[in-house]
């Protein structure tokens, strides 16, 4: 394929792309109606296309693609408010709070020391009620939930979700939210907090291209993360605070990668501690990164998020915990009924005993044969091993696996992350069948497919190891073979070395392929 074609090809993929972000943004621009789910699946065939078309055009090029694609979907994605999440209207709500001067964690929105800080957008108390737990719609007074009491008993209507309870963000995530309200006071909308979210994932990609330069990686890799529907969809588009502890997550990755210094250490432990207290999902690539140095390493995360919390424990105590024990009881996690995998063996609190056992020894695995160069390669097997044993509902829990992706560069685990949004459906119907466990489908669907993927990398890697080993014989000095991969998210490079008794070895090789 020539180059002129190629780089049309990526194009009218991002295009495409683009459109398709924007139909999910604002339906009513979509005459035909389709369902948001055919968008969606739409979008990573076209995610896919353009990331595969990418492989072969010039990094100088490549990188301008990504940036426009990147800031294309971006806009697409918040040019209308939230569709699948009402999450953001809990951010501004949490923002009006303190910039009123009062703790977050203190009173839950339908309190009355509060009652002051309503206001016509996030308490339109003259708009129809679409019922308890309905993205989008109000709640009403006295009217009951099955689904979570904290949505019933609050005076009025209003957008902001489980308004009965205190926040469940943690500090660093208040801090954000804080930001933003203080960087547009005036604007009652939900433009302020998905231009951030859109801003972060930007900024993401940018550290990514420069981050995988410094490593030695492929920068088209970053196409990964700035093209991906998660990343347009969950930034953009729903503004979930999650990015910013993804940016975090990655500047404390880079910096642990290469660190030789203690300082260069710490600094690297302190932003892991402060992307775990955005969002505890960060958690996930701990266990990845303590062969650099665990005891600075812990030592500096647990200091930054003692640092942050202290402020808030001082004002509040106890509620410092907000609706955190609430949320686990209700996703099922602390009665064992929220693991729709591990639920077609076992049950109950033996699932939940399960989960703990699973996650743990795979945890153990990475700590003691982890790659401390490498910690995205170990925190792409945590994180996605934590999302297929807990199959959450919230397909915004895989965007940390989205940039851990972009880091490693095998593609095929994003299969997973495409998975989270079969999750979200209570039930579903595809081609006249009925889906009774989406979360089975989404994250089960696409577990299997990073293991038929690894599968076929593993047959491909003794194919060429083979031929490599014939080739060179049994020469008594050392010499080394590098099979370069054929393209950029093909298998990765094997480095093979026949030693002087004969006996091979062999290695994953540096990223070779051509960055001109």
């Amino acid at each position: 394929m020539s180059a002129k074609l190629r780089v049309a090809g990526i194009a009218a993929s991002l295009a495409a792309l683009t459109i398709l972000i924007l139909l999910v943004a604002r339906p009513s621009l979509d005459p035909a109606r389709i369902k948001p789910l055919v968008l969606v699946i739409g979008a990573w065939v076209a995610f896919g296309c353009a990331a595969w078309l990418l492989r072969k055009v010039t990094v100088r090029l490549a990188v301008g693609l990504i940036l426009a694609g990147g800031i294309a979907v971006q806009v697409a994605a918040l040019s209308g408010p939230p569709q699948n999440s009402s999450d953001l209207y809990r951010y501004i709500w949490d923002g009006r709070v303190q910039a009123a001067g009062i703790d977050p964690y203190l009173y839950a929105p339908g309190d009355a020391g509060v009652v002051a800080l309503r206001n016509h957008f996030l308490w339109p108390s003259t708009r129809p009620g679409t019922g308890p737990g309905h993205y989008g719609g109000c709640v009403k007074k006295n009217r009951p939930s099955a689904v979570d009491p904290a949505y019933s008993l609050v005076v009025g209507c209003t957008m902001v979700n489980r308004p009965g309870v205190p926040t469940v963000y943690p500090p660093v995530a208040e801090a954000y939210f804080l930001a933003v309200q203080l960087a547009a006071p005036g604007d009652d909308s939900t433009t302020p907090v998905q231009a951030a979210a859109a801003a972060f994932a930007m900024l993401t990609t940018v550290i990514l291209l420069f981050g995988l330069r410094g490593l030695g990686k492929d920068p088209r890799l970053a196409a990964l993360w700035a093209w991906c529907p998660t990343v347009a969809l969950e930034a953009g588009q729903n503004g979930h605070v999650d990015v910013v502890a993804v940016t975090l997550t990655l500047m404390a990755l880079l910096l642990l990668a290469r660190a030789r210094t203690e300082g260069r250490t710490v600094l690297g432990g302190v932003l892991l501690g402060l992307a775990i207290a955005t969002k505890v999902t960060p958690v996930l690539v701990v266990p990845a990164v303590l062969r650099r140095g665990w005891l600075l390493i812990s030592a500096s995360a647990v200091a930054a998020i003692s640092l942050v919390y202290a402020p808030h424990v001082m004002a509040v105590g106890r509620k410092i915990l907000g609706f955190l024990p609430g949320y686990l009881k209700q996703e099922g996690y602390s009665t064992g009924n929220g693991f729709s995998v591990i639920g077609l063996f076992v049950h109950g609190k033996l699932a939940t005993a399960a989960a703990v056992v699973i996650l743990g020894v795979i945890a153990m695995a990475i700590i003691r044969f982890g790659d401390p160069g490498q910690p995205w390669r170990g925190g792409v097997l945590m994180t996605a091993a934590a999302l297929a044993v807990c199959t959450p509902r919230f397909q915004w829990y895989a965007i940390l696996l989205v940039m851990l992706v972009a880091l490693d560069g095998r593609p095929e685990w994003l299969a997973i992350a495409a998975g989270g949004y079969l999750s979200s459906h209570i039930q579903l119907r595809i081609g006249g069948i009925n889906i009774y466990d989406p979360r089975l489908l989404g994250y089960g669907g696409g577990a299997a497919i990073v293991a038929a993927c690894a599968v076929v990398r593993y047959l491909l890697t003794r194919r060429r190891f083979a031929g490599t080993s014939v080739g060179a014989g049994s020469a008594p000095d050392a010499t080394e073979h590098v099979i370069e991969p054929a393209a950029v998210f093909a298998p990765p490079a094997v480095t093979v070395t026949i030693g002087a008794d004969g006996a091979p070895a062999f290695a994953a090789a540096a990223d070779s392929a051509s960055h001109e």
